[in-house]
């Protein structure tokens, strides 16, 4: 749960920071350059991060409540 949870903090960080635009693999294959680049796509990484919150967070909350009912 919390390794979900850091990967969905990083892609929904990552993506609006200058790493983003400065990296190996748009300095190496610079035909991917326009697509990386674009907001859309941006969006959908960050998108992806705050989804992958939100099931590690629903996962949390199912493995916190089946505790307190296995101890009743």
């Amino acid at each position: 749960m919390l390794l979900l949870f850091e990967v969905g903090v990083i892609l929904l960080f990552l993506p609006w920071l200058s790493l983003w635009d400065r990296n190996y693999f748009l300095s190496h294959y610079s035909s991917l350059r326009p697509f990386v680049l674009n907001p859309s796509v941006r969006g959908v990484v960050t998108g992806l991060g705050a989804l992958d919150i939100l099931v590690a967070a629903g996962m949390l909350r199912r493995h916190t409540s089946a505790g307190e009912n296995s101890g009743s």
